[in-house]
């Protein structure tokens, strides 16, 4: 099929990127009657607490970190969203600490409409972002589907010492986000035709940059735990990582980055209808101070298509952190809070 108008990839998925995640409330319910299985004493990191990635100890020296993602067209451009579904992919090899070594895609497409041509560029995209990863896409899978769907299954290696789970924070550590928030606020303005081209050049060089700093993290003894933000917003996964501790998690509000802009487009109305869901499902464990707006809120909860790593540390490691990441190019990363003593919830303060 080919064709010279101009294809809308977002037209034709009820949502996007992260956002298309099943709320945490409903992924819960679920799960929650999946009937018990042997678990072989080499499986370092299962899925007891919802951990970014699966870790199988090979041997001594090696460890296999193995996940997978995909999604929906967040952006129309097919080699953008290509780009973006495997930087997010790819993100929670880095997330535990590991190297990525290869990748596997996940492709299906409504092929009676959308054109050859356009299914290429998403999987160029994709080939591009592993290329920069270092890693070849070795294989994959494909269908014909009703939506637009691309990702990858993603492969790495950590030794067995250095996995960083997101369920070892201590007590007294900070916290660091790597990334400004806002990705989701930004793809709520592009459905709305209300996002301009830097505001477009936010975003898809947000959700482009590798989290590389990860694999440097792990090498770091004062890092005691580490995820990524995506689509449960910041309060989702850092509720996970504050109930694997059994912490409280407390965080500053004025010193969470936001990319530009994003306040003012969510004061505008620009906030994902999965915004609300995550609230919904875990509102009842955060505790906000009265001076947060509702606006703040849906920051807080916004779905992180392809985030920033949150890592939890020694707060004499703090500098090391920020340097890690200044030197790899993120110059949003900030300390935005600490974890604390107490029953596995969140506080905000302003």
């Amino acid at each position: 099929m080919t064709t010279n108008t101009p294809i809308k990839l977002t037209s034709f998925s009820h949502g996007g990127g992260c956002g298309c995640k099943i709320a945490p409330g409903v992924l819960a319910d679920i799960l929650k009657n999946s009937s018990g299985f042997p678990v072989p004493k080499e499986l370092m990191v299962g899925i007891e607490t919802s951990d970014d990635a699966a870790v199988y100890r090979l041997n001594d020296e090696q460890a296999l970190i193995a996940t997978t993602d995909f999604f929906m067209p967040i952006v129309d451009d097919p080699y953008d969203f290509g780009r973006i579904a495997a930087t997010n992919a790819i993100s929670d090899v880095y997330a535990m600490g590991g190297t990525p070594i290869m990748a596997l895609a996940l492709v299906g497409m409504p092929i009676n409409q959308l054109p050859i041509e356009v299914i290429g560029q998403i999987i160029k995209g994709g080939e591009s972002i592993c290329a920069e990863a270092g890693i070849p896409i070795a294989g994959g899978h494909t269908i014909d589907s009703v939506e637009p769907i691309y990702g990858l299954v993603v492969l790495g290696l950590i030794h067995p010492s250095k996995v960083k789970r997101n369920a070892d924070a201590r007590a007294g550590d900070k916290l660091i986000l790597g990334k400004g928030l806002g990705v989701g606020i930004l793809s709520a303005a592009l459905k709305k035709e209300a996002l301009d081209a830097d505001g477009y050049a936010t975003m898809i060089a947000n959700t482009t940059r590798l989290n590389k700093p990860g694999m440097a993290l792990a090498k770091l003894d004062g890092v005691h735990a580490l995820t990524d933000v995506t689509g449960f917003g910041l309060l989702g996964h850092l509720l996970e990582l504050a109930r694997g501790a059994g912490l409280t998690a407390k965080l500053n509000m004025p010193q969470i980055p936001l990319l530009p802009k994003v306040q003012q487009l969510a004061e505008q109305g620009c906030i994902t209808g999965a915004s609300g869901r995550n609230w919904d499902a875990y509102g009842h464990d955060v505790m906000l101070d009265p001076a947060i707006t509702p606006v703040q809120r849906a920051l807080l909860s916004d779905p992180q298509t392809s985030g920033g790593l949150l890592v939890a540390c020694d707060p004499a490691t703090v500098d090391e952190v920020l340097a890690l990441f200044r030197q790899q190019g993120f110059a949003d990363a900030a300390v935005i809070g600490e974890m604390v003593e107490g029953a596995a919830s969140i506080t905000v303060t302003v």
